[in-house]
């Protein structure tokens, strides 16, 4: 049993080993999100949103699978809320209140939380901006830097506070938060429109392109991790890689110097017990994603329409072709007979 808050948590298998090479159990999962410090940095980050858990019952080289309404014998503290999916299905999904329902969901096996950009009473309309900086092969952690800082200077120009952190793996992950007062397709097409401004100040170093084979040696901005049942793994939550690395928060003057290996579930508890939580102040000054709306309005005046959506989406209003370029039948050249 652990102590957390006011609750007593059950941990069974405490002693099962989820990260191998560094020997970190399930027991030490759950204290790292039950630590004083930890655990209130995390619900601020991630609670009152739905969330989906990533579950790994035999650790993380093993079966895995995603969770998202609420298990069979779920605690009174653990609730859930209706969403819509992009099929227009309704379904429940978990919330997460508390720390002792965060170490409750790592009793459950799981090692990476993945919240909604939006609140639990309000599902529709996101309150937080979320762009992913992604390296591409050839590229880098460091390669994403340059880019993530010009990001912030495209989002503040556009009346946006920017946050950054650590993706966990190789990336960085870059939030502004939002009014909630639009849905999550005028969000996403502010996201396209705060993209492409971004690729045209950095053309060299940074995409658009959604089809990798297009992407070359550069930092792909993935916008469609702004649609609907679309997350990111959130701040503090661990990564289910060897290294038992966290997406940590960082302040911006610490940005270039900083190394993603060293921010693990084993160092984060000193690391926040010394420089305090950089998001702390997080949702203070939320703005409004006008202006890269109207970017994206800009745009599409312009001809540059609307980019594609994921795989499993339904076809949308005025998406391209779901085709990789390279398969994409050829035009014909009108030179044959006919039969």
């Amino acid at each position: 049993m652990l102590t957390v808050g006011e609750r007593e948590v059950r941990v069974s298998s405490p002693s099962r080993v989820l990260w191998p090479e560094l020997g970190i159990t399930k027991l030490d999962l759950a204290k790292y999100l039950s630590e004083e410090r930890v655990g209130p940095a995390f619900i601020a980050a991630n609670g009152d949103r739905p969330v989906s858990l990533q579950r790994f019952p035999g650790g993380i080289d093993g079966e895995q699978f995603f969770s998202k309404n609420p298990p069979k014998g779920a605690p009174d503290y653990v609730r859930s809320v209706s969403v819509v999916y992009p099929s227009a299905r309704t379904h429940p999904q978990l919330v997460l209140d508390e720390p002792a329902a965060v170490v409750w969901a790592a009793q459950m096996n799981t090692v990476v939380f993945h919240p909604w950009p939006s609140r639990a009473a309000n599902t529709d309309n996101p309150d937080q901006l979320r762009i992913d900086l992604d390296p591409q092969p050839g590229t880098d952690f460091h390669d994403a830097i340059p880019a993530a800082l010009e990001l912030r200077k495209v989002l503040e120009e556009a009346g946006l506070e920017a946050f950054v952190k650590t993706s966990g793996n190789r990336g960085l992950h870059v939030f502004a938060p939002i009014e909630p007062t639009r849905e999550f397709l005028d969000v996403r097409h502010a996201v396209i429109g705060a993209a492409r401004e971004l690729e045209r100040r950095m053309p060299r170093e940074v995409t658009t392109n959604w089809w990798k084979e297009e992407r070359g040696e550069r930092i792909f901005v993935d916008f469609n991790q702004a649609n609907r049942d679309r997350t990111m793994a959130g701040a503090y939550s661990p990564r289910a890689l060897p290294t038992a690395t966290v997406s940590c928060p960082l302040e911006w003057s610490e940005l270039e110097n900083a190394d993603p290996t060293a921010f693990t579930v084993l160092t984060i508890p000193d690391r926040l017990a010394t420089t305090g939580d950089p998001w702390a102040r997080f949702g203070d000054k939320p703005g409004t994603i006008d202006v890269l709306h109207g970017w994206w309005e800009r745009d599409l005046a312009n001809g540059l329409g609307e980019l594609p959506f994921p795989p499993d989406y339904p076809k949308m209003p005025g998406e391209p072709p779901r085709v990789q370029p390279s398969r994409a039948k050829a035009p014909s050249t009108g030179s044959g007979t006919a039969d």
